[in-house]
Formats: C-alpha cells, sequence, structure tokens
C-alpha cells in the first residue's frame, strides 16, 4: 500500500511539473503579440486604441491557459484525487 501511495505521488509530481511546462506558451505568445502590436502602433499611430484592446484581450485568452496548468499543478500537488483512490 505505501508502494502504490507513493507511485501515484511521484507521478503526480512528474504530472504537476509537466503541466507548468504549459506556462511556456502563453509568455511567449504574449510576448511575440505584444511585440507586433508595437510593430503596428509604430505603422499606424492613429489606430492604436483598436490595436491596444485587441492585444489586450488576446493577451487575456492566452493567459488563461497558463492559469489552467497552473490550477491542474496544484491540484495534483495539494489536492490528489489518485490518493483516495487507493484504499
Amino acid at each position: 500500500m505505501l508502494l502504490a501511495k507513493t507511485i501515484v505521488l511521484a507521478a503526480s509530481a512528474i504530472g504537476a511539473g509537466c503541466a507548468m511546462i504549459a506556462g511556456l506558451g502563453p509568455g511567449i505568445g504574449e510576448g511575440y503579440a505584444a511585440g507586433k502590436a508595437v510593430e503596428a502602433v509604430a505603422r499606424q499611430p492613429e489606430a492604436k486604441g483598436n490595436i491596444i484592446s485587441t492585444m489586450i484581450l488576446g493577451q487575456a485568452v492566452a493567459e488563461s491557459t497558463g492559469i489552467y496548468s497552473l490550477v491542474i499543478a496544484l491540484i495534483l500537488l495539494y489536492a490528489n484525487p489518485f490518493v483516495g483512490m487507493l484504499g
């Protein structure tokens, strides 16, 4: 029983680490979007409001995937549902 719980906890820690790798995508994407928004504003300063609002909306959507991965990692580490299934 102790070995099974240890294996589940180790696999959960590995899963939490893999889930946190998903935090790289939003960071890279948001940086890329901000850079492209700066380029767009430099080309068309009169469209600054529309460009910035579209960028912020896109970054909020992108950030939600990072938050989901954080929530999954925290669940696996602190409220692990698989430990209770062992008996």
